[in-house]
């Protein structure tokens, strides 16, 4: 239900109007305010009034019709406060959220196509902690586009181009083992690349040979694509393994080899644009009347950058997908990257250059400090991190609740979901020092905290059973307690609106602690079962619909919700 706009409708015409009081409208600091407050500032400059005084002038309107409202007024310096009637508020959010069934289902299309380039694993790679933020909140934002009505495309932009495909295939042919890479995956790969890397200390030559083995795949030679496709089918299938723990799945796995043969395309539409100038033999898009950088297109051999497959996939996604928006989850270390390539597309003419959107993130690390350099072999693998959680969150459990029923498939739920909180819990732009005592605990702001909410609100619907939610006495909830609950479950769809406009994901992690907060201080001091029948209801209809909430919301943020721990 849509609070804000029963006061702007009511209020509406008296000093501005409906739409400019909406937007004003906000959330006081304090609840004991009010629900909702409108500050009056900036109404004061064109009616010459101090934002106290209009406030009263406001409400003073108010308090002379004789129309009913949902709501109560106060003034308290410049702001004008309302707090709904609680019952009212009761008997309208819990009946709409409870309608819906056991689930949120995803809104109707609106027609809108949201193009997410995430996670983007480099072939022949470890797929280490480094990734654990583009992957994390890159999965979530696709969930909650979907959930919002978008046509959602998830890319993984693989990084499987360049010279480091000739020192694998040096590195392979020299000392690789087929049964032992079957064996071990990425990793026997990554121990043959940062081999090559030792030996090419000693050893220049390798290098000469690298290069001419890429150049081999450049010319289409089929030993040399054979042993490039070799190396991309043994990655994804590590890394899909990885994937599938944690719920997420792409639309296309497009990598910068993919553009290859739309490279030509680009320079050619750059030199009848008149972008192009030569620089040391370079090609380049000369920024100097933007204050940056020049952007280098093609170095003086001839070959592509990462601006040019950007081009060159930018303009194919407008193609073919039609996009209204264009993300990038890529580190902030992109940034003028991401700037000087839609700077680019923009000069080129594409209106659509405005709808291209850079979402950066902080760097990741663990506790105590990880180097993730592939060519010295100090890495640490997304996977060792996830099954460590796991264990780790199986012996907590073991403790806490030894009969429990399905501990490991428990484990791996809470394992792999203290992960993922801990990567969307904070601003995607801050850096994560990962720590698994905090991850994993049960009383902070976590997703073990979350999850076991939830199943404490499963566990009262199991008690209450033989309980029907119908016909209702909705003024058993008009104490505080019981209206922050549903005040926070009111403002669900607000919260996912605003994560999705600020590419945030982070906005619902805090809200959902917010939600498990208030409902954990109602729970302890409301009974719910062994209250007389009307209250029992009342108060259920309101744990289920919290319960709802926070395994959606869980959900949107690719973390499961047990029923019981």
């Amino acid at each position: 239900m849509d609070l804000k706009k029963i006061i702007s409708e009511t209020i509406g015409g008296i000093t501005a109007s409906e739409s400019d009081i909406y937007a004003l409208i906000g959330v006081p600091a304090s609840p004991e305010m009010g629900d909702y407050c409108l500050p009056c500032f900036k109404f004061a400059k064109e009616l010459k009034k101090s934002p106290q005084a209009i406030a009263g002038e406001i409400k003073d309107v108010l308090d002379r019709r004789r129309d009913y409202r949902p709501f109560t007024v106060s003034v308290v310096g410049g702001y004008l406060n309302f707090r709904f009637d609680r019952t009212f508020i009761a008997s309208h959010v819990l009946p709409e959220i409870m309608s819906g069934g056991e689930t949120f289902a995803p809104k109707e299309s609106n027609g809108k196509t949201v193009c997410l380039d995430y996670s983007s694993i480099n072939i022949a790679k470890p797929f280490h902690i480094g990734h654990l933020l583009t992957t994390a909140i890159g999965g979530s934002l696709y969930r909650i586009y979907r959930r919002l009505g978008y046509n959602v495309v998830g890319i993984n932009h693989l990084g499987d181009w360049g010279t480091q495909f000739g020192k694998m295939i040096v590195a392979y042919l020299k000392w690789g083992d087929e049964k032992d890479v079957e064996s071990r995956g990425v990793h026997a790969l990554v121990e043959l690349y940062v081999r090559f890397h030792k030996e090419a200390e000693n050893d220049p030559k390798l290098d000469d040979e690298a290069r001419a083995w890429f150049k081999k795949i450049e010319d289409g030679n089929p030993e040399a694509l054979g042993l490039f496709e070799y190396f991309r089918s043994v990655t994804l299938k590590d890394v899909n393994k990885v994937y599938d723990r944690l719920g997420i799945k792409f639309d296309s796995y497009n990598g910068e080899s993919f553009y290859n043969d739309k490279l030509d395309g680009v320079v050619e539409l750059l030199n009848k644009k008149g972008l192009l100038k030569e620089s040391e033999g370079a090609q380049i898009v000369d920024f100097s009347d933007y204050g940056m950088p020049p952007c280098l297109i093609l170095r003086s051999d001839g070959a592509s950058l990462y601006a040019t497959r950007d081009l060159a996939a930018a303009i194919y996604r407008k193609d073919t997908y039609d996009f209204d928006k264009n993300l990038y989850v890529v580190a902030y270390q992109q940034n003028l990257h991401f700037k000087q390539v839609f700077k680019v597309l923009e000069l080129c003419g594409f209106d659509w250059a405005k709808d291209c959107v850079h979402v950066p993130f902080g760097m990741v690390s663990l506790e105590g400090g990880a180097s993730l350099s592939t060519r010295s072999g100090n890495v640490v693998y997304l996977s060792d991190v996830l099954e460590t959680a796991v264990q780790k969150a199986e012996k907590v459990i073991e403790e806490k609740n030894p009969s429990l029923e399905n501990k490991r498939v428990v484990a791996e739920q809470v394992g792999v979901g203290a992960v993922l909180f801990m990567a969307l819990s904070t601003s995607r732009i801050k850096d994560l020092v990962f720590s698994y005592d905090k991850a994993l605990s049960f009383d902070g702001e976590t997703a073990p905290y979350l999850q076991y909410t939830h199943a404490r609100c499963k566990s009262v619907r199991d008690k209450c059973a033989d309980v029907k939610l119908e016909g209702m006495d909705f003024s058993v909830l008009s104490d505080e307690a019981s209206a922050a609950v549903i005040l926070l479950l009111n403002r669900y769809e607000e919260v996912i609106k605003d994560a999705a406009e600020k590419y945030e994901p982070s906005i619902l992690s805090k809200y959902l602690i917010d939600l498990a907060q208030s409902y954990n201080a109602f729970y302890v001091g409301h009974r719910i079962s062994g209250e007389e029948e009307r209250v029992t209801k009342a108060r259920l209809s309101l744990s289920e619909c919290v319960r709802k909430v926070l395994k959606d919301g869980l959900n949107l943020l690719l973390i499961n919700a047990p029923d019981q721990m």
